[in-house]
C-alpha cells in the first residue's frame, strides 16, 4: 500500500473538496497523481467537450511516499481517492487504475512563458455572464456553447472555456489574480494551490457536451 504524507490536514480537504467538485460534472471521473520534490499533483480532465481542459490540483508534502518508490506516478479513480482523504495528513493510494488516454500525454512540466497576471474578479463576472446567456437561450445549445465558450478573454487566445474551468474547480476563488502562462503547444491559467491548462490550437468541430454549472 503506497501512502504519501500531506504536509498539513487541510491539504487533505483541499484534495477532497477539488475532487468532490470534479466527480459533480463526471461521475466516473480518473485522475493522474504524480509526486516531485515534497509536492503532489492531481491531474484531471473535466469533461468540456471532447478535448477538455485539464485542471491540476496541487499540494504540500511533509516526507517521501512510503509503500513504494518515489517519486509516485500513477492513475487512480477520482471516487475511490476521495473515500480514502481523511481528516488527517496521511494518505493511502487506492488501487492503480487503466487511465485514459489522455492520462498519458500530459503537458511538459518547463519551458512556459509567464504573460501577465488577470484580477479574478472580471473573469469570474465573464464566467457568469456567458452562463446566464447560455440559459437564456433555447435553441440549438450545442451550437451555442461552442460559440460562447471558444470566445477569447484575452490576447493570448485564453477562452472562456478555459476560465469556465477554472471556475468549476474553484481557481478562480483563491486569489485576486491569476497568471496567464503560454507553452508552444498550451495555455496555463495558473492560481496559487492549481492550474487550468489547455491546447492553444484544439481541433476544430469539438463541442462542449456540457451545460454550464447552475
Amino acid at each position: 500500500m503506497t501512502a504519501v504524507h500531506l504536509a498539513d490536514p487541510r491539504e487533505a480537504a483541499d484534495l477532497g473538496a477539488f475532487l468532490t467538485r470534479l466527480l459533480r460534472f463526471d461521475k466516473g471521473a480518473a485522475v493522474r497523481l504524480q509526486t516531485a520534490n515534497l509536492g503532489l499533483a492531481l491531474f484531471a480532465r473535466l469533461p468540456l467537450g471532447d478535448s477538455g481542459p485539464l485542471a491540476v490540483r496541487t499540494a504540500r508534502l511533509a516526507a517521501e511516499p512510503t509503500g513504494a518508490a518515489a517519486p509516485v506516478d500513477v492513475t487512480l479513480s477520482a471516487g475511490q481517492l476521495l473515500e480514502a482523504v481523511g481528516s488527517g495528513s496521511e494518505l493511502e493510494l487506492p488501487p492503480a487504475i487503466t487511465g485514459p488516454s489522455w492520462a498519458g500525454l500530459l503537458p511538459p512540466r518547463g519551458g512556459w512563458e509567464h504573460l501577465r497576471d488577470l484580477p479574478t474578479a472580471p473573469l469570474r463576472a465573464a464566467v457568469s455572464a456567458a452562463v446566464t446567456e447560455f440559459r437564456r437561450e433555447t435553441d440549438d445549445q450545442d451550437a451555442l456553447a461552442e460559440s460562447i465558450w471558444s470566445r477569447q478573454v484575452d490576447p493570448s487566445g485564453l477562452t472562456l472555456r478555459a476560465l469556465h474551468a477554472a471556475q468549476l474547480v474553484g481557481l478562480l476563488q483563491q486569489s485576486d489574480h491569476v497568471a496567464v502562462h503560454r507553452h508552444p503547444a498550451w495555455l496555463r491559467l495558473s492560481a496559487p494551490r492549481g492550474y487550468v491548462i489547455v491546447r492553444r490550437a484544439p481541433a476544430p468541430g469539438n463541442g462542449l457536451g456540457l451545460s454550464p454549472a447552475r
